[in-house]
């Protein structure tokens, strides 16, 4: 039997993505664009932050969402940035 310490920071949660999310996804890191949550320290418990590195050039939302907000926010920031990006634009 396996003893695990009981996690005493923050988790985002889960979301369930979709293959397109991950698609997405997967493009935007493969073309130098990376999204991230980050718990917001000063805040609640549950408030969260979205950073948005494009390049070398790191942007924050300045939004701050809720803990089941979080995840598909940030999803759909990828979905943005594939869209614009893309030549293709076809999934």
């Amino acid at each position: 039997m396996v003893w695990m310490k009981k996690s005493s920071g923050k988790s985002p949660g889960f979301y369930a993505c979709s293959n397109e999310d991950m698609k997405r996804a997967g493009w935007c890191l493969s073309n130098d664009i990376s999204i991230s949550v980050s718990p917001d320290w000063h805040g609640s418990i549950s408030v969260w932050i979205i950073e948005i590195k494009i390049k070398d050039n790191i942007h924050i939302d300045p939004t701050r969402y809720e803990q089941k907000e979080v995840l598909p926010k940030m999803y759909e920031y990828y979905k943005y940035y594939y869209d614009k990006y893309n030549k293709q634009q076809s999934l």
